[in-house]
């Protein structure tokens, strides 16, 4: 089995596809949720409470989608949450209809927990590869959120006037999408052998997994990567127009640039992974971090902005996906679930807290004090690397003797 055979290959892409049609509705929900927050919010200061409820919801998700598919298969549990998705756009719908906050937060939180489904596309795409292209299909699930990237946001100015009610369309045409990508998964998905055995409860502790220095390798990997890039890129709308006089328009591009940098890299990604192997694909992503704040400190033109966000998201895929990779060879077989559970629970938390602190920090402090404040988790992965090089080394070492 190799990603060039007829099941392996089509997994892979059908995963991606749809994937990419099912995780359309987030950013849709980042750009509609934003928009109708502002009518629905008792005040102007909870206008963003949707979308941070729904990176709340992800984080909290993970584990439950876990357990789900390690009971249910990855296919089955991928569609169980694909029609909960489909239900919560129908909430969405008559949340707007009723005019009420309250139950779009909670439709908010129900879409967030939605996407960590969404996001374990990216491991069952990897367990239908043989290992050696596991890097190589996940690149390839990574690469389709572009899909996503650009197809929620039309969605959502498809939808704005379909009914009454702006964006009401909106979710429409969201539920009529994530349909179609649990057509396609249910029609042309074949799980492999990994995918559809149900795996009896690991025994491993989560303890036992931190003492795995390769395995905090892989998580620190992806939360760095999260943390930094959120921290950053929700921060940067509000230092570019507000407090650097950048047009809307200018904004607008600088943050769909770097929405294509997050996805473009993956499209060569496993080419780097050749020639860099996965560790040098994480020491080239924390590269270009360091050049994202050495541009965002000294210039602060719409041209400095739109090159700092382009490198922040290629240093974002570039660690990512690389700790993406590697978290497979961490652990056995029967604690996969487990770890992944780890894994995603610990990104996405870090992505919700950074996420949630870039608007306060912006405020207090100044934009370059914000970007030098990313030295600290790029320091932190920096020793990590070299605790696990050092142990790996010293383990080799020793059994060799």
């Amino acid at each position: 089995m190799n990603i060039f055979s007829t099941s392996g290959f089509r997994n892979v892409w059908v995963l991606s596809i749809s994937g990419a049609l099912a995780g359309s509705v987030i950013p849709l929900m980042i750009l509609a949720g934003s928009l109708a927050g502002t009518y629905l919010a008792p005040s102007a200061a909870w206008a963003t409470a949707p979308i941070a409820l729904m990176i709340t919801g992800t984080a909290a998700g993970v584990i439950p989608v876990t357990q789900c598919m390690r009971i249910m298969g990855r296919k089955n549990g991928l569609l169980l949450f694909m029609v909960i998705a489909i239900l919560t756009c129908g909430l969405s719908f008559i949340a707007l209809q009723l005019n009420s906050f309250t139950l779009f937060c909670i439709s908010a939180l129900a879409l967030g927990s939605c996407n960590a489904a969404i996001l374990q596309t990216r491991f069952a795409a990897m367990e239908s590869v043989d290992v050696q292209y596991s890097s190589t299909a996940a690149s390839m699930v990574m690469a389709s959120g572009i899909i996503a990237a650009f197809v929620g946001p039309e969605l959502a100015v498809l939808g704005r006037q379909l009914t009454p009610v702006d964006y009401q369309g909106s979710f429409l045409l969201a539920a009529v999408c994530i349909f179609i990508a649990a057509l396609l998964l249910s029609s042309l998905y074949k799980p492999t052998t990994m995918a559809t055995q149900t795996v009896s409860k690991s025994q491993t502790t989560t303890a036992d997994l931190m003492r795995n220095p390769v395995f905090c390798l892989a998580l620190a990997s992806g939360a760095i990567a999260y943390v930094i890039m959120s921290f950053v890129m929700t921060g940067t709308p509000i230092s570019m127009h507000h407090f650097h006089g950048h047009s809307l328009m200018d904004t607008k591009w600088v943050i769909q640039s770097h929405i294509a940098a997050m996805f473009l890299p993956s499209f060569i990604a496993p080419l780097l992974f050749r020639y860099l192997n996965i560790r040098g694909m994480m020491l080239l992503g924390l590269a270009c971090y360091c050049a994202t704040i050495a541009i965002g400190f000294s210039d602060t033109t719409v041209n400095g902005f739109w090159l700092q966000l382009v490198l922040l998201g290629i240093g974002w895929n570039f660690l990512f996906v690389a700790g993406t990779a590697l978290l497979p060879t961490t652990h056995s077989e029967n604690d996969r679930f487990k770890a992944q559970a780890v894994n995603d629970f610990t990104v996405f938390s870090f992505q919700a807290v950074a996420a949630l602190s870039a608007g306060w920090a912006i405020n207090l402090i100044t934009w370059q004090q914000m970007l030098l404040g990313c030295l600290l988790p790029i320091g932190l992965m920096t020793g990590i690397l070299l605790w696990e090089r050092a142990t790996t080394n010293k383990f080799k070492s020793s059994t060799t003797i």
